[in-house]
């Protein structure tokens, strides 16, 4: 873990003590706005700052009375699992008015407040930048009119993006998105057809859509011709369902609108299939949120508050974006601008600026090492789809380097992998067995795509064996999928996504079952080897009290003061807790002997459940986001194959043997990296099966501060938070809900 240095500032020096924060939703309501809420109360109070809720957005700022109220911890207890906004959204035309911002402002200054938190879309940013803007002289209204006083001479802005439809530049992902999609591919897992352009785009991708249609990207002319051959081409090979996703606002080049019943009737017209329309609407919006955005939201809301502290009366505002898996503070008006830019670009028919302002014939096989992870068939069946579109011919193997080693290989087409994506396991099967120590002879033209920890060891092995056998000579590259999330040189794996949300599902629902039983402790047992990212994510999306892991030894002192903090917990008016431990995280304080250890200390103030979730957290149906990562990193992955085949093929054959030729990609901070994974041996602990730097284990002290302990952490250049010293609570602290 990082220590300290001269650049970082310790985070205890950012004190919150006189300031005021307020939070409010705005616009259109996104699953995970309650999760930024709730981050930013307790982030806040954490800090030394009072908070306030602003209820119904901007139309409550400008109304002001209750709907303007102080929060306490407990105000925002039990709203990670809630959808919509609890707090209220409201359009406002009066805030447009400068008497409307002079009301407001009044509102505000009455409660010293001169820090705001606005999670909402561009239209609710840009309104609250011109509030900025404006500031000192409605101010300065105020003071001669005897109702504000100039030492609130700044107003300090700083903005979240909560929309579903993921449709703001420079931000990956905006709060609600993930959630959506999960709506959406359950909908469309049963039927097919949706809304909103990245939605309708990501979406045909997670479920294996035949044609999509987005306003972004208006199909060319005589493009009703090509989708109906298209679709009788795959009726002829004995495909039976056909997708079509029709997102709204969906023109063709001439700007005429494309609408689903308009395609209901041409497919009608000309082929006479059965069809049926679904407008998901508003089901896109409801429901509990998905892991990722309570995740996400979380880490946003404590970083806006982090920006309020550091922000000075000449900072600009700023939008807290997801870059890769980094967190940052981008200018806020320059990415506003930048989203209107891609509105104006479509209005003239500039389609590819548009897009562009949003973001030789070889033998090549596919199989899958490890364990099963949800993700696996999005991922096998997109690098066989983007291999045979390069004109490769494509062999899938059967269970791993055991069907390798066995000639369990068979070509396989682009309709073999229809209807993959939305499959969990592995169809391809898999076992964790190491490469054979010599070629399989049927593959010595042979190129592998990868995946799992197991398949790193194995690249490895093949790698050494290259000075032996000229078979292995050849590119191979290896994709990560597994639900630990141990892969080194990988922030993020294909599976753990799926896995948090069995995760999270799973402590909402254990959670609910409390809810009319007073005083109760839930233990939950993880998977993950000893690797603590199940334990320590989830934990964190479903508002654990604690969570034991591998990485960060714990002691029964840290046990003892842990019941200490729960049993103060059972004072307040949230009386039940939760409590997670990774399987591997300690030989002798198993799940049994934690179990009876809080039924023991907790006699007569709370009563102890377990439960080991095991190898559910496996299986299912992948999660949107683990169907759209293992589709895009494996396409690249294929792309970059083909690369490195055309870059060694002499001579009639290929020939492969330097280090960055055999490697793994994977997601570090911002970006999809190739890494040789020669190199990537100094950063693994392969005795644990895990890296020896762990991202992750930087939220970890979020989950403590979110569940009101007193812990400590600097805060380095990059705006990211890191674990300094103390993790045991101090016995005099409160505790507070999940």
């Amino acid at each position: 873990m990082a220590q300290p240095d001269s650049k970082k500032i310790f985070f205890e020096n950012l004190s919150g003590a006189g300031k005021a924060i307020a939070v409010l939703t705005s616009g259109g309501d996104a699953q995970g706005m309650n999760a930024a809420v709730r981050a930013v109360v307790r982030m806040g109070l954490y800090v030394g700052a009072k908070v306030y809720f602003i209820h119904e957005g901007y139309q409550g700022m400008v109304d002001g009375g209750d709907n303007i109220r102080e929060a306490t911890w407990e105000s925002v207890s039990s709203m990670l699992q809630v959808g919509g906004t609890v707090i209220g959204s409201a359009r406002c035309k009066e805030f447009r008015t400068h008497e409307g911002r002079l009301k407001a402002a009044h509102n505000l200054v009455q409660r010293g407040i001169t820090n705001l938190c606005v999670i909402g879309g561009d239209g609710s940013l840009t309104g609250a930048n011109l509030f900025r803007e404006e500031w000192s002289g409605l101010l300065t209204e105020l003071v001669e009119q005897g109702n504000a006083i100039q030492k609130y001479s700044a107003l300090h802005i700083v903005g979240m993006v909560g929309s579903i439809d993921n449709d703001f530049c420079g931000t990956d992902m905006t709060i609600g998105t993930d959630s959506a999609l999960h709506r959406i591919i359950e909908v469309v897992d049963a039927i097919m057809t949706t809304a909103q352009s990245y939605l309708a785009l990501v979406s045909a991708l997670a479920c294996g859509a035949d044609w999509v249609l987005i306003p972004e990207m208006p199909p060319e002319d005589g493009w009703e011709e090509k989708m109906c051959q298209k679709l009788s081409a795959t009726r002829s090979r004995g495909t039976r369902l056909n997708i079509i996703i029709v997102a709204e606002g969906a023109i063709d080049r001439h700007g005429k609108p494309i609408t689903s019943s308009f395609v209901k009737d041409l497919v009608v017209k000309c082929l006479g299939f059965d069809t049926r329309v679904t407008i998901l609407g508003h089901v896109q919006r409801g429901g509990t949120p998905s892991a990722f955005d309570r995740i996400l939201a979380s880490r946003m809301g404590v970083e806006a508050v982090l920006a309020l502290l550091e922000t000075t009366a000449n900072t600009p505002a700023c939008v807290v974006s997801l870059c890769g898996n980094q967190s940052v503070r981008l200018p806020l008006m320059e990415c506003v601008q930048m989203t209107q830019e891609v509105q104006k670009a479509m209005d003239q028919k500039r389609f590819e600026e548009a897009v562009k302002l949003r973001g030789s014939n070889f033998n090549v096989a596919v199989l899958n090492v490890g364990a099963p992870a949800a993700g696996m068939n999005a991922a096998v069946r997109s690098a066989v789809r983007v291999g045979i579109s390069e004109g490769h011919k494509m062999f899938a193997v059967s269970d791993g380097f055991e069907g390798f080693y066995k000639g369990q290989i068979k070509e396989i087409k682009w309709a073999d992998v229809g209807g993959w994506t939305g499959q969990g396991g592995s169809l391809l099967g898999t076992k964790s067995t190491s490469p054979p120590n010599q070629p399989a002879k049927p593959l010595a033209d042979t190129k592998a795509l990868g995946s799992a920890l197991q398949a790193f060891l194995s690249l490895l092995e093949l790698l050494t064996a290259r000075g032996k056998y000229d078979e292995f000579c050849v590119p191979m590259v290896m994709v990560p999928a597994t639900v630990s999330n141990n892969v080194p040189g990988s922030d993020l794996s294909i599976g753990a996504d799926t896995a948090l949300n069995a995760i999270t599902t799973t402590c909402d629902r254990i959670k609910q079952s409390a809810s009319g039983t007073k005083r109760r402790v839930f233990i939950i047992e993880t998977m993950g080897g000893y690797c603590g990212y199940l334990a320590s994510v989830g934990g964190l999306a479903a508002g654990a009290d604690a969570a034991y892991i591998f990485e960060e030894p714990f002691d029964i002192r840290d046990l003892q003061a842990n019941v200490e903090h729960l049993t103060e917990k059972m004072k307040t008016s949230i009386q039940r807790g939760l409590v997670l431990r990774n399987e591997n995280c300690n030989d002798n304080y198993t799940t049994d002997f934690i179990y009876q250890l809080y039924s023991e200390e907790g006699r007569g103030v709370f009563d102890s459940r377990k439960n080991v979730l095991g190898h559910m957290q496996q299986g299912g149906a992948p999660s949107p986001f683990d169907r759209n990562f293992g589709t895009k990193i494996s396409a690249k992955a294929m792309q970059w194959i083909t690369k490195k085949l055309t870059e060694t093929f002499r001579q009639g054959r290929v020939f492969a043997n330097t280090e960055d030729s055999c490697c793994l990609l994977g997601m570090r901070r911002r970006a999809l990296v190739f890494q040789p994974v020669v190199q990537l041996k100094g950063e693994t602990d392969f005795v644990h099966r895990i890296p020896k730097e762990q991202w992750w284990l930087k939220l970890r002290p979020l989950m403590k501060i979110l569940a009101k302990y007193k812990t400590s952490y600097d805060v380095s250049d990059s705006g990211q938070l890191e674990h300094v010293v103390r993790n045991r609570p101090k016995e005099s602290d409160a505790s507070v809900a999940m």
